[in-house]
């Protein structure tokens, strides 16, 4: 529950916060009318994630190729939106107070504001749908699915928090944060979905390339850490300033209501701040425990009858990822068993084509190429190429799963050659 709890916290906060921007942005600068075209844009998007993930289940497409044309998208949406707030920023102050509202009309400006919002949230969206679809109902499975509706809850409220907290911020200290902001996303989306290109094989990639961009986007927590950071720091800066109300010349209840204000302003601004704080220390904390599992579980060992690898169903009907080694001529080939959302079991090598034997292990419903950090989709296990494992060719009898002696030969070459984890 707490891995997937952080896991959706830390997804749906850099979203959401990115959302929250833009919508100040837009109240800031007089465009409440482009504000339905953002809740239209949330709502369509949520819909899509659904609709993504039984396509991408029904027709076997790779999840992770198309999230990585999603991602660098994104990261061009966000650039744009920078670009966009930075050109009209410089003389947003007197065109606000002369009551001018930029871009007014026409449909070119809503589409912009729909395709970035829509992509902000369906580039995770669907990940997320695929992960609850391989949930068990059962305890554990529950459990998990806990953990992301309070971790997407989260960080609903932390963007809400954002927008209440910011009402009155000076434009200028505005814009110049939520740039830094939008720039660290920028980069980050930007080097995630390079890695998943070179990962899916569509850019030129290596065993040692992989392993020099791996731990940026497994270390991804600093990017995250960062926006938080600049978050908190934008709103304790305008906390500081911030004065008595002024309520000379006010009586009665409109003396209450203004000080009744500027109060619940100050309180979303500390809400948001400490929101920052607890989360950076969730993360962190989360950070170094993953550090400790990211070592491969003991592999279970196992040897051949009549040729053959029998492996009793009932022992790896659970989801979980399975480790198993076969000694073979004096090289230990590693190989692993997963039953996957649909049910069906994928065998595959503990290695990939691009990292080598570095081997794979779980990190609560996720599988994640120790070597890389990439994480793969349970349902690609089994299909060749990138990261994804290396194919396995196993069959069912009955309740027992069966490898061929033969089937397990090219594991001798993928495991003759020292690797990180062998």
């Amino acid at each position: 529950m707490l891995q997937t709890f952080i896991i959706t916290l830390r997804e749906g906060v850099e979203a959401s916060l990115v959302i929250a921007i833009a919508i100040a942005y837009l109240k800031k600068t007089g465009r409440i009318d482009l504000l339905s075209t953002v809740y239209r844009a949330v709502a369509v998007a949520v819909i899509a994630c659904f609709v993504g993930a039984w396509i991408f289940t029904l027709l076997n497409i790779n999840a992770e190729a198309f999230g990585a044309w999603t991602l660098l998208v994104s990261a061009g949406f966000v650039l744009s939106m920078v670009i966009w707030m930075n050109r009209h920023g410089k003389h947003m102050k007197s065109e606000i107070e002369s009551g001018l509202k930029l871009g007014e009309g026409g449909t070119g400006g809503k589409w912009g504001v729909f395709a970035f919002v829509f992509l902000m949230i369906f580039r995770e969206g669907v990940e997320t749908v695929l992960l609850l679809a391989a949930l068990r109902l059962n305890t554990d499975g529950i459990m998990e699915a806990v953990g992301i509706v309070l971790g997407l809850g989260m960080a609903v409220l932390f963007g809400l928090s954002f927008i209440r907290g910011t009402i009155r911020v000076n434009l200028r200290q505005f814009f110049q944060i939520t740039t830094w902001i939008l720039m660290v996303v920028v980069a980050q989306l930007t080097i995630t979905g390079l890695h998943e290109l070179s990962e899916n094989e569509f850019l030129p990639s290596s065993r040692a390339e992989m392993a020099l961009i791996g731990p940026i986007v497994k270390n991804d927590v600093f990017f995250f850490i960062t926006i938080l950071a600049l978050a908190g720091t934008l709103m304790l800066l305008e906390y500081s300033k911030r004065r008595a109300p002024k309520a000379d010349g006010l009586e009665g209840a409109a003396r209450r209501k203004a000080v009744w204000t500027a109060r619940r302003e100050k309180m979303w601004m500390v809400a948001s701040c400490a929101a920052s704080g607890i989360f950076i220390l969730a993360i962190t904390a989360e950070f170094i425990y993953a550090k400790q599992t990211s070592e491969l579980t003991p592999a279970t060992p196992v040897t051949l009858t009549d040729d053959l690898v029998r492996i009793p169903l009932a022992t790896v009907a659970d989801g979980n990822l399975h480790r198993y080694a076969i000694n073979s001529n004096g090289i230990n080939v590693r190989f692993i068993v997963v039953q996957k959302p649909d049910k069906s079991f994928a065998t595959a090598f503990d290695a990939c084509t691009i990292c080598g034997n570095a081997g794979y292990y779980q990190k609560g419903v996720e599988v994640i190429c120790r070597n890389c950090a990439s994480a793969i989709v349970k349902s690609t296990i089994g299909i060749p190429g990138g990261c994804n494992p290396i194919p396995l060719k196993a069959r069912v009898e009955g309740e027992t799963l069966i490898i061929d002696a033969s089937a397990l030969d090219p594991g001798i070459k993928i495991f003759q050659k020292p690797g990180k984890s062998t």
